[in-house]
């Protein structure tokens, strides 16, 4: 289930944002990549965890940067960065223990992340949005 909603939710959010046109600005995925990797850390301050507010934190920040870097240089740093989010909820378990994190949480997350990184770089193939600053 957490899969198939995840998965869902990721091309309506990128539908919706090209329908709409909110991924005409560079800025939207980016920003978007920086919310999806504050969860953990939302997650890590329910569960009452400092350790993992501090490590959640520093994954988090790597994420950030990946976010910052991508739309000063290049969206397809921003679109990997997505998917390699992604990849991190696969392997997440192993690395942190985040007592405030939902079981489902990292299946959800990883769907909707991988679909949507996919989805950012359609659209960069497609050219809808400049993969460079102008």
């Amino acid at each position: 289930m957490e899969y198939t909603v995840g998965a869902v939710l990721g091309i309506g959010i990128g539908i919706f944002a090209t329908l709409v046109g909110l991924d005409r600005d560079r800025a939207l995925y980016p920003v978007a990549l920086i919310v999806i990797a504050s969860y953990y850390c939302l997650y890590a301050v329910l569960g009452g965890s400092n350790t993992a507010l501090v490590n959640e934190s520093i994954v988090a920040a790597v994420f950030v940067v990946i976010a910052a870097v991508g739309f000063r240089a290049n969206l397809w740093l921003v679109a990997a960065g997505i998917i390699g989010h992604g990849v991190m909820d696969i392997f997440h378990h192993l690395f942190i223990e985040n007592p405030g994190l939902p079981t489902w949480w990292p299946m959800f997350c990883m769907s909707i992340d991988i679909v949507l990184g996919i989805y950012m770089a359609l659209i960069l193939l497609r050219k809808r949005m400049s993969p460079t600053p102008i």
